[in-house]
C-alpha cells in the first residue's frame, strides 16, 4: 500500500520548531501520469503553506507533518492512496485533484472520520453526497459550465458548436453542464462526442468536426488530450475557436499544442495571484522560482484555512474542525475571504474568462 507514497515519512516542509508534538496531514494528487503538472501545483502550494505555518509556531503548539501520496488521477489508485493516509494517521487531506479520484477517496476519509478539502475538484457529486467531512475551495461544474455556455451563446452567435468530453468524471461532468446550459440559452449543439483520454490519434475526430463546419469547440477534460486535439486540428487546417475550463490552466498545454492553442479561451476563477491577500505568498513563490498561477494558491489556501479553523476550534479533531469551517468564517486566505455552505461548497464562487496568447494565458474578460 505504501509504495504510492513518495517516502511515507517524506515531509513536505518541516521547520526547526521546539514543539515535539506533531499533527499529520495528507496531500493527494497526480504526481505521475498525464495530469502530473497539476499534482506539482498542489504539492507546491501545500509545501509552502506547511512551511509558513510551522515557522509561525504551527497549529495549537504542534508542528505540521505532511505526507504526500500519488493517485495519478486514477480512481483505484486514489482509494489505495487514501487508505495509506488513513494508516499514517492524518487528520486532514489537501486533495485530491481530479474529481474521479476525489469522489471515491472521499468515501474512505468519511468512513474514517478524516476531513478532506479539495483545492480543485469541481464535480457536484463530491459534496452533494452529504458527508460532513468534504469541502472544496473552488467552485462547481454547474457554476463553471454555466459561465462557459453563456460566453459561447453571447459571443459566437451563428457558429456551429461542438462539445467534446473525455468521458471522465470531471470532463464529462462539466461538458454536460455546458450542453445543458447551451440548450437553456437556445443554442443547438451541432456535434457531441466523447473521446478516449490518452489516445495518440484524434485525426478522425478532427475530420468529423471539420466536415461539419464547426466554428466553436468546447472541450471538457485535461490539458494533455486538449493539446493534441488542437495540434492535430491545426495540421489538418481546422482552426475553430476552442473554449475549455480549468483543465487547460497549465503551461504544459502549450508544450503539447504549440501555437495551435493561440486564442483558446478558458473559464477559471479570477487570478488569486493578483489579489492583495496573496501578495506575501506570491513573493515567496517567486523567490523560490515557482509559478503562483493555476491551483498553487488553492492548495496553499486549503492548508491555511484548515489551520485557522483548527485554531479557532481549539482542536485538530476532524469532526469539530469541519463544524467550525461551516459555522465560522469568512476565513481569511490567499484567495481572499472564504466561507462554506452547509454542503462544504464555497459561497459565491466567481469565474473569469482567460485566453492563451503567445504561450501564456491571462484574464481576457471578467464577465461572460
Amino acid at each position: 500500500m505504501h509504495k504510492l507514497l513518495l517516502g511515507t515519512a517524506a515531509v513536505l516542509a518541516m521547520s526547526a520548531g521546539a514543539a515535539q508534538a506533531q499533527v499529520k496531514i495528507g496531500v493527494a494528487g497526480p504526481l505521475t501520469g498525464p495530469n502530473a503538472a497539476f499534482g506539482v501545483q498542489l504539492k507546491t502550494g501545500a509545501d509552502l503553506a506547511v512551511s509558513d505555518i510551522n515557522k509561525a509556531g504551527g497549529v495549537l503548539g504542534q508542528q505540521i507533518k505532511a505526507f504526500i501520496v500519488d493517485d495519478a488521477c486514477d480512481p483505484k489508485q486514489a482509494v489505495t492512496a487514501a487508505n495509506a493516509l488513513v494508516s499514517d494517521g492524518v487528520v486532514m487531506v489537501d486533495g485530491h485533484f481530479c474529481s474521479a479520484s476525489t469522489i471515491p477517496a472521499s468515501k474512505v476519509y468519511t468512513e474514517n472520520g478524516i476531513l478532506e478539502i479539495s483545492p480543485s475538484s469541481t464535480n457536484p457529486a463530491y459534496t452533494d453526497h452529504g458527508s460532513a467531512y468534504t469541502f472544496r475551495v473552488c467552485g462547481r461544474d454547474d457554476q463553471q459550465g454555466a459561465v462557459g455556455a453563456e460566453y459561447i451563446a453571447k459571443h459566437f452567435k451563428g457558429d456551429k458548436v461542438a462539445v467534446l468530453d473525455d468521458n471522465s468524471t470531471y470532463g464529462k461532468g462539466i461538458a454536460d453542464q455546458v450542453r445543458l446550459n447551451l440548450k437553456k440559452l437556445g443554442v443547438t449543439v451541432t456535434y457531441n462526442a466523447s473521446y478516449t483520454a490518452g489516445d495518440k490519434d484524434y485525426s478522425a475526430l478532427v475530420s468529423r468536426m471539420k466536415a461539419q463546419g464547426i466554428g466553436v469547440v468546447y472541450m471538457g477534460g485535461y490539458y494533455s488530450d486538449m493539446g493534441l486535439i488542437m495540434r492535430e486540428g491545426a495540421a489538418a487546417g481546422f482552426h475553430p475557436q476552442y473554449v475549455s475550463e480549468d483543465g487547460a490552466m497549465t503551461s504544459s498545454l502549450w508544450q503539447i499544442s504549440g501555437p495551435a492553442a493561440e486564442g483558446m479561451l478558458m473559464t477559471f476563477p479570477p487570478p488569486a495571484e493578483k489579489d492583495a491577500a496573496a501578495a506575501k505568498v506570491v513573493a515567496e513563490l517567486n523567490a523560490l522560482h515557482e509559478d503562483p498561477s493555476g491551483y498553487v494558491l488553492y492548495s496553499y489556501a486549503t492548508v491555511q484555512i484548515w489551520a485557522e479553523a483548527a485554531k479557532k476550534a481549539g482542536t485538530t479533531n476532524p469532526a469539530k474542525v469541519a463544524a467550525e469551517l461551516k459555522k465560522g468564517g469568512p476565513w481569511q486566505s490567499v484567495l481572499g475571504p472564504v466561507s462554506f455552505d452547509s454542503k462544504g461548497d464555497v459561497v459565491n464562487a466567481a469565474y473569469a474568462i482567460y485566453k492563451w496568447h503567445n504561450g501564456q494565458y491571462a484574464v481576457y474578460a471578467l464577465k461572460p
